[in-house]
């Protein structure tokens, strides 16, 4: 048995090491973190709904309904009234004839790729998909063929070379740790002349972009048929927990049959599914929220163009300020929260070695003022570096 203390001290050394804060208070845009106030701005509550008060009385009425959790798996006996209802509105909200509930986006992803894809069948990624789904094709055992970021040639190259089986392309809608978007109305093509199946994990899409907040593959004006196989979680723009996977009657069927994340785990507890009910009533109704979002991305964008900062090309709420090594980044992020600010670093693995960042996050829950306040503590931290 090989000691573990010896790579715990490497990954110190190299900047690489991680820690947890405790939070003591509700998600918002100013925290109590480890007993200290910080005005945050790296959360993925795009819309302020993680503590909207009429999400939090639908989860009580729920508690009160259903208890506090959900007993068993979906298919024993946890798949409750609330459950079924949630999936049938998830499936209106995003135009598919079916939507299916998992207990979180990791497993969503392993799920229908492990449960679509063997051995003698390829699957193809780009190199900035999340971790779920690049574990996800690894657990099918199909070979997986990474692509270079958005390199739709490169793909198309790949995808050419296939010899048999079934193809699948996976991608995220929004990259969550550059915000730029997948170009999926060229993805969709290409996977049509192909004959592949295209999964899109758009979890950093829905509830922010589209008509009514219904993701990426709408705000492109694709349907069903474009992008068969639509995956979203719910702990983000919606505010709770959980994920879903939308798409054709026979999909969902399919994975009710063989997608083991989904069959052998317990199901997320129905009072969260009365919560998410609620918030995804809010992502619809209240479309001011998405425009205050708007508005604060293009202020901070502007503000940081003028500190001369070096952001990259997104116009989502993820705003990534490069930062190059992880030892910088943490630098900067200590210097931030020595202003009062909690602004997390980036490093590798998460990104690749050389492009360690500080995420900003922006949710329609923070003022112009607070917005303000950040681009100030950005200012200074710049004049000290440049002084």
């Amino acid at each position: 048995m090989r000691p573990l203390q010896p790579e715990l001290e490497r990954r110190r050394a190299a900047h690489l090491y991680r820690h947890r804060r405790v939070l003591g208070n509700a998600q918002g845009p100013l925290l109590q973190v480890d007993g200290e106030a910080l005005l945050s701005f790296c959360s993925n509550d795009y819309l302020g709904l993680a503590n909207h008060p009429e999400v939090v009385r639908a989860m009580q009425r729920g508690a009160e309904r259903y208890g506090a959790g959900s007993g068993s798996a979906h298919l024993v006996a946890g798949h409750s009234a609330a459950h079924h209802a949630l999936e049938e509105e998830l499936a209106a909200f995003t135009g598919r004839p079916r939507a299916l509930l998992y207990s979180t986006g990791y497993m969503a992803n392993q799920g229908v790729i492990t449960a679509l894809l063997g051995r003698g069948d390829s699957v193809y990624q780009d190199r900035l998909n999340h971790a779920s789904l690049i574990d996800g094709g690894l657990l099918s055992r199909a070979e997986l063929k990474r692509y270079p970021h958005n390199d739709l040639a490169a793909l198309a190259g790949r995808m050419a070379c296939q010899s048999g089986g079934d193809a699948l392309v996976a991608v995220d809608g929004v990259f969550s740790m550059d915000g730029d978007l997948a170009p999926l109305p060229e993805l969709a093509e290409l996977c049509r002349e192909q004959e592949a199946w295209l999964l899109v994990d758009d979890a950093h899409g829905l509830g922010v972009l589209g008509r009514d907040g219904r993701g990426s593959v709408d705000h492109f004006g694709l349907d069903d048929q474009a992008v068969p196989i639509l995956m979203g979680t719910l702990g983000k723009a919606f505010g709770t927990f959980g994920a879903f996977v939308a798409g054709s009657e026979a999909l969902i069927e399919t994975l009710i049959q063989q997608s083991r994340s989904y069959i052998y785990t317990t199901a997320l507890p129905p009072a969260v599914a009365e919560a998410t009910r609620a918030s995804l009533r809010l992502v619809q109704e209240e479309g001011g929220r998405r425009e205050q979002l708007r508005q604060l991305i293009g202020r901070f964008r502007e503000g940081a163009a003028q500190l001369g900062l070096d952001l990259m090309p997104s116009e989502t709420a993820i705003q990534p300020i490069l930062a190059g090594s992880a030892e910088h980044a943490l630098g900067w992020s200590r210097a931030l929260q020595a202003q009062g600010m909690l602004v997390t670093a980036i490093r590798p693995p998460t990104v690749p070695q050389g492009s360690a960042r500080l995420r900003v996050t922006l949710s329609a829950s923070h003022s112009t003022d607070q917005l303000d306040r950040l681009l100030e503590a950005l200012g200074r931290l710049d004049r000290e570096e440049r002084a």
